[in-house]
């Protein structure tokens, strides 16, 4: 089964690509599929940013996984 992360956006690069961090790990994502800024909040499956949520729906989402136990720091 594959699950959509919640991340926050830090930079953009080139080509469509920007690095992404949730929980102190960081990941090159691509951007094509959303128009996002440094600071916005994405939901990342397989390497694709997928959607963009208000801070609030990422904050809620965060807390679901923490609950699960699959983020341990945010």
């Amino acid at each position: 089964m594959c699950l959509a992360v919640p991340m926050r956006l830090l930079e953009i690069r080139q080509d469509n690509l920007g690095i992404a961090e949730v929980a102190g790990v960081r990941r090159e994502v691509d951007l094509s599929l959303v128009d996002a800024d440094p600071g916005a909040y994405l939901i990342v499956h397989a390497g694709f940013a997928i959607e963009v949520l208000d801070e609030q729906e990422a904050l809620t989402r965060f807390e679901l996984f923490r609950q699960l136990g699959e983020i341990d720091k945010i």
